[in-house]
């Protein structure tokens, strides 16, 4: 989408001509104008030069958003300041001032008999002169609504300055017959009926309209101006220069200079300049103006750090990896501005009524005046009437209910962590009913930790886990990785095992202290030495848990057992029940194991869950719910990203470094599920005070118009053309600070909470999301006592699960360890590629370096920007080169 900068809009109907013009023009396939921004927003091949030629002919000015990336922070803050206000409060203080000596003259000595200077009050002309001097000099002052108006009823698009022009213009072309009238009557001798037109004049209405309005805008831009206030305060966190490494040097460039591949240093207490990579240093980083955490984050090397975060403590050097448009602020930056320019689908009847609001207020006015000049009233009250329809008429509520609402939305979730990339993405989330969450990383952390360790009689949890870790060291399972994490936890550091084996389906084995050691599933330690029925049994209900267990022998003892899960994430059971309490139904989908999927279902309190699912199945099942109602599809947007994209709304959890997922409709910088009910919290508040928005500016215009064209004239309630004019300038300034509310807001207190009536769905799954068999139930025994099957990697432990003819082959004493081939020795890599932007690029990536020889794994990240090669043998860099090339990347 380009964006485009819009000026001379002054209304809804302004927005809607500008719409309508550029969406005439061939190639464009959609457009979306702001008025709150004052950009616009276009999709399609349409050339620029005919886009902003199309706005010109429509009588406004348009201008291509191209030099912004060229912009520092500090001109793009320039450019959101309010100026705006100080221009209208100076013409406002102008208008003040002669108003002031006009109402006295009009007001105060015409009805109330204030006392006037001789040469005036003895002379009716001369106060009538008087008062159209002052007055015309009020419409001088605030030319810019008869420019403006006048400009728009030309190119047969009038808007709300075309109708205060009007207005104004009417009260004061009336009011200058009138005088011409009383200069006749006094002419011609008839004194009495000269002064009868001092009544007739208007002069100090057609001012009084202008300042009203006036004050009017500034309020509205003086609050406009406050809903920036999130993405000014984003903006502002921007460094403004950084410390790089020039020649072996410390020199100090502005933020504009800093290249990728530049090493920069930072110091405690100073903002990180870009993102990039820690290279040597320790420090703990304050990301909370990323994310919302105010808990620091330790850094080491090798850890990313993103721009405009706060180094608390070590000294660290780091490598840029992200500057400019593309750090993580800046892709923040970009996705509140998107959000702002866009329009929610709820925006469109408003749009549809600003588009033929003004021409209908206009033909209102003249047909008031006309009924009333018919019934026999006199000139100044049919004109009168008219005025006041004229000046009552508000499109700019109608036009400002839905942007200001968005403006002021998006901005509370950036604050929070939530981002949301469009206006209909907000809009969307408040209407969710059922949300679809994936298992690994969104519920649970995503890697598997210890979570029960069970030593056997006189078998200390120490030494159990010194055995534990001893022989787990050389394993590159993910389950060894939990054992070893678990033993730093207690302070243990793995003696060496010699002679250690994989046994593939089995476990691992090894030498310690001169004792054989052994780990692995319950059959397989059965060979090694006895186990007891009641930990037999305790493992049977860990298994049920969805938990792992692993179990441990040495020198013909058994040891104990050490469970090992993924474990769930502290706040996935109260997000869930929160969704629950907001009347949304909550599934999970998996493709792991239906046993543990239950288990962890079980214990979150998921409505449904759905296990054994592909990618592919994952998608399926968002099409079968989305015929049920709304759907949120929530997933970590790499592996999820088919559901993702073919969710109602894809809410992208754990992303806070990489905002750019192009399948997610919403991005959460945290890894946090709470986020989850907060975004659609914040949905909901936001769609309500949009409704609120709408609900006033109809019903204000509903009620206004036909107060203001004397419907009700014969109960006494008449409306001066005065009070009409300051009723517009409120129902404006109501609308945006009713907006600017949402501040209040607090998105993550359950408590203002509103459930809605559950969607009632069946459970029951189609045959091709059904999950497949678990390989598990090969025996009964085993299937009690495993969890998921896992997998280990190339030459290096597999699956734990123990096939019974394989074991045959196992020694009946376990200190006779059979001579086995050692596994094949694996070399990793880390190498640094340029070029990746997204999971897609990192699939492409992993798939060119597992297609040459000797790659047994390879996995890439495009937040580090590096790609992990495990080898089984030496290969040239230069073929590691021509894959990553060929696949169209750089090898660094």
């Amino acid at each position: 989408m380009e964006q485009y900068n819009v000026t001379g809009m002054s209304c809804a109907a302004c927005s809607a001509r500008v719409e309508k013009a550029v969406s005439a023009v061939e190639g464009v396939t959609s457009c979306s104008v702001s008025l709150l921004t004052n950009s616009m927003g276009v999709e399609g091949s349409a050339d620029s030069a005919k886009i902003i030629a199309a706005v010109e002919e429509a009588g406004y000015g348009a201008s291509l958003k191209g030099a912004d990336s060229v912009k520092t922070a500090e001109e793009k803050t320039d450019a959101l300041e309010d100026k705006e206000t100080p221009v209208l409060k100076k013409r406002l203080i102008a208008s003040i001032g002669f108003l002031a000596v006009l109402m006295y003259i009009s007001m105060g000595h015409t009805m109330w008999g204030w006392p006037l200077p001789a040469f005036l009050s003895e002379n009716c002309i001369a106060i009538g002169l008087a008062q159209m001097i002052l007055a015309g000099i009020v419409m001088v002052i605030n030319q810019k609504f008869f420019i403006s108006g006048f400009k728009g009823l030309l190119h047969k698009a009038p808007n709300m300055d075309t109708l205060v022009a009007l207005g104004s213009g009417a009260s004061f072309v009336y009011s200058t017959y009138a005088l011409f009238a009383m200069s006749a009557e006094a002419v011609s001798g008839n004194i009495g009926g000269a002064h009868h037109y001092l009544h007739e004049f208007y002069f100090e209405s057609a001012a009084m309209i202008l300042a009203l309005i006036t004050v009017g805008k500034m309020l509205e831009a003086r609050s406009k101006g406050k809903t920036t206030d999130a993405l000014r305060s984003l903006m502002n966190l921007a460094p403004k220069t950084a410390t790089v490494i020039r020649e072996g040097e410390e020199v100090s460039v502005g933020i504009g200079e800093v290249r990728k591949g530049d090493i920069f240093v930072v110091r405690p207490g100073e903002s990180i300049p870009v993102d990039g990579i820690v290279l040597e240093g320790e420090t703990a980083v304050n990301e909370a103006a990323l994310t919302g955490e105010s808990i620091p984050v330790d850094k080491t090397a090798g850890s990313a750090v993103s721009a405009a975060t706060i180094n608390q403590s070590g000294f660290i050097r780091c490598e840029a990896t992200r500057v400019g448009e593309d750090t993580t602020l800046s892709q923040i930056i970009k996705m509140v501005e998107g959000a702002a320019a866009t329009k929610a689908p709820i925006a469109k009847v408003a749009d549809k009524v600003s588009g033929v609001f003004v021409p209908v207020v206009i033909t209102v006015a003249l047909f008031t005046a006309a009924v009333w000049l018919i019934l026999g009233e006199t000139v100044g009250f049919a004109v009168a009437r008219g005025i006041s329809v004229l000046v009552i008429s508000c499109p700019c509520a109608l036009g400002l209910a839905t942007p200001v609402a968005i403006m002021v939305g998006s901005g509370v979730g950036a604050k929070n962590g939530i981002l949301y990339k469009t206006a209909a993405s907000l809009e969307e989330a408040g209407r969710t009913e059922i949300v679809v969450m994936d298992k690994t990383g969104t519920i649970t952390k995503g890697e598997p930790a210890v979570t029960d360790i069970l030593p056997a009689e006189e078998v200390s949890e120490t030494a159990l886990m010194k055995i534990a870790a001893a022989i787990e060291e050389k394993s590159e399972h993910p389950l060894a990785k939990a054992i070893l994490r678990k033993a730093a936890e207690m302070d243990i550091r793995p003696a060496g095992v010699s002679n250690f084996y994989a046994l593939p389906g089995n476990g691992v084995a090894g030498i310690l202290g001169g004792i054989s050691v052994f780990g692995g599933n319950p059959d397989f330690i059965k060979t090694t030495s006895p186990v007891p029925e009641e930990l037999e049994e305790k493992a049977r209900e860990l298994s049920k848990q969805g938990k792992t267990p692993l179990f441990f022998s040495g020198n013909g003892k058994f040891l104990g057992i050490i469970a090992v899960a993924d474990v769930i994430k502290e706040e996935s059971r109260d997000a869930v029940s929160r969704l629950k309490n907001m009347g949304i139904h909550t599934v999970m989908l998996t493709g792991d194991n239906e046993r543990t999927a239950k288990a962890i279902a079980a214990e979150v309190g998921v409505d449904e869950v759905i296990a054994g699912v592909l990618p592919e199945g994952k998608e399926k099942a968002v099409h079968r719910f989305a015929e049920k109602g709304r759907v949120a599809m929530v997933g970590d947007g790499i592996n999820d990203a088919p559901a993702l994209a073919s969710a109602d709304i894809g809410i992208a959890i754990g992303a806070g470094t990489d905002v750019a997922i192009d399948c997610a409709d919403i991005v959460l910088m945290q890894s946090r599920l709470s986020d989850v009910p907060a975004a659609i919290a914040l949905g909901r508040a936001t769609l309500r005070n949009i409704r609120q928005n709408l609900f006033w500016a109809f019903i204000y215009n509903s009620i206004g118009i036909p107060v203001a064209a004397g419907a009700f004239v014969a109960f006494g309630l008449e409306l001066n053309p005065m009070f009409g004019a300051a009723a517009m300038s409120l129902s404006s300034f109501c609308v945006v600070t009713n907006a600017l509310r949402l501040n209040l807001v607090d998105i993550f207190n359950p408590k203002h909470d509103k459930k809605r009536k559950s969607v009632i769905l069946n459970a029951d799954v189609p045959s091709e999301l059904e999950p497949a068999e678990s390989p598990e139930t090969e025996s009964a025994e085993s299937a009690e006592t495993e969890s998921a099957p896992c997998q280990r990697g190339e030459g290096h432990e597999v699956a734990r699960g123990f096939n019974p003819e394989e074991n045959e082959k196992l020694p009946e004493e376990p200190a006779e360890i059979p001579e086995t081939e050692p596994a094949p020795a694996i070399i990793e890599k880390t190498y640094k590629i340029s070029g990746m932007m997204c999971a897609h690029c990192e699939a492409h990536v992993r798939e060119a370096l597992e297609a040459l020889p000797g790659v047994a794994e390879a996995t890439a990240s495009c937040l580090h920007d590096t790609a992990v090669v495990k080898m089984t043998e030496e290969i040239p860099e230069e073929t590691i080169r021509e894959a990553i090339e060929k696949a169209g990347y750089n090898l660094i």
